[in-house]
């Protein structure tokens, strides 16, 4: 089942991740340890199966 932006982002607040910024609707996320920043766009639609596994593999967690 795909997740919304606002599941995406805990999700990965819940892995360590701390909101930085936000510009429009898009919310940058970073992890310290990492130091991998990720980019999600926040809006009220589900996200899409590709953009989902994206953002999983850009954050480290897939």
């Amino acid at each position: 089942m795909p997740m919304t932006s606002r599941e995406m982002i805990n999700y990965l607040k819940k892995h360590g991740f701390i909101i930085t910024n936000q510009s429009g609707s898009h919310i940058k996320l970073f992890h310290p340890v990492t130091n991998r920043t990720v980019i999600v766009p926040y809006h009220n639609k589900d996200l899409k199966k590709g953009l989902e596994q994206a953002i999983l593999k850009e954050a480290g967690l897939r």
